[in-house]
Order: C-alpha cells, then sequence, then structure tokens
C-alpha cells in the first residue's frame, strides 16, 4: 500500500540527501537516538521539509530500506533457478551482516514488535511485496522442477529466511555450512551443484 505523500514535489537530491543520513546515522546512534532534528541537520535540509515529506522517522527508514533492497537485494524472479535461490539466500545474509541497510531492517523487525504502527507500516509497505516476490521465484523454480520443497511456499520461505534473520538479530554468524543445510534440506535441489554458492568475479 503507497505510503500518501504530502507537501510540495519533493528535489530528488535533498530526498536523497534525508535518505542517506537516516541510513547513517541509525548506524551510529541507533533507532532510539535518531532524531528529525539529527536528520535534518546531517541532510542540510530544514526540519520542517522533513515533515511535508514524511510524517515519522519510520517511514523514512522505510523509503530507504524499499530503495537500497531493490538496488542492492532484489528478488531473483526472472526464471530462476536453484542456483540462483541458494545465491539469494547468501545475498540476504551478507545483506544483514554487511549491509548498513541490513541494520535498518533489523532495526523495523525489532521496532515492529512493539509499536502497532511501525508493524502496520512495514508490513504493507515491505514485508508483503517482498514476500510476493519470494514466492513467486520460489513457485517458478518448483515448476520447473529444479526443487522440490517439502513444506508449502509460506512455510518453505519462513523456515528459509527465520534463521538467517534470528542469526542476525542476535549477533550469530550466518555460516555457509548453514545456508547450505537449509537449501538442500528444506529445497530438495535436483541439480548436483545447484547448493554452490556463486562464486565472485575476480
Amino acid at each position: 500500500m503507497p505510503r500518501p505523500r504530502s507537501g510540495n514535489r519533493r528535489d530528488e537530491t535533498a530526498r536523497q540527501s534525508v535518505l542517506h543520513a537516516a541510513d547513517d546515522l541509525l548506524v551510529e546512534h541507533g533507532f532510539s537516538g535518531l532524531t528529525i532534528e539529527s536528520i535534518a541537520r546531517r541532510a542540510g535540509v530544514a526540519k520542517q521539509t522533513i515533515y511535508r515529506w514524511w510524517p515519522s522517522k519510520v517511514e523514512i527508514l522505510l523509503d530507504t530500506l524499499i530503495e537500497d533492497t531493490g538496488k542492492r537485494l532484489p528478488v531473483p524472479t526472472d526464471n530462476p533457478t536453484a542456483a540462483t535461490i541458494r545465491t539469494y539466500l547468501g545475498d540476504y545474509a551478507r545483506f544483514l551482516t554487511e549491509d548498513p541497510a541490513g541494520k535498518v531492517l533489523l532495526t523495523l523487525i525489532a521496532e515492529s514488535q512493539h509499536n502497532p504502527t511501525t508493524a502496520e507500516s512495514f508490513h504493507q509497505r515491505y514485508l508483503i511485496p517482498r514476500r510476493t516476490q519470494e514466492r513467486a521465484m520460489l513457485t517458478q523454480t518448483t515448476a520447473t522442477g529444479e526443487i522440490s520443497p517439502k513444506l508449502p511456499d509460506e512455510d518453505t520461505l519462513d523456515a528459509l529466511i527465520g534463521p538467517i534473520t534470528y542469526c542476525a538479530l542476535t549477533g550469530r554468524p550466518i555460516s555457509d555450512p548453514l545456508l547450505n543445510a537449509l537449501f538442500e534440506d528444506l529445497l530438495n535441489p535436483t541439480s548436483s551443484n545447484a547448493g554452490q554458492p556463486r562464486q565472485p568475479a575476480l
């Protein structure tokens, strides 16, 4: 569900400055230390300008998360294979542990546990659309016969994504053996090398 927007048409340079400022300040000071005042100061825009564009810091973080995952963690829905699903799991793990936007995702998950307004916006704007893409990735790959999930699609996604997210939330390392075990046990890939993560280009 698109978030209602108010105020004048946003200047893209100022918008990007606000998103980057929010991202950086969250990493530096955490959610409780993140304020509209500090974002405005870091971005070099007026506080009133931010309030015309976003009703809260949560909505700023959501815009940051949606934009960054779209660029750096796209869901492979164009002719996905077993290998691309395995790669996606590794990319997701690295996103959570190495990318500043991963901190945004973990923060919004945590805040959603005790703030119903945050939870509703987070689900509608980010989780539901992304879950739809991940389900399509799984369904298409199953249809080609490359994987044979042991559980229904929704349960399979929970079982794949849940342990990775839990490890990131609790600061535990996310190892390749863990990712391989989730992939092999839950998806039952038919290709002998489907579980091998894609090697980075040299």
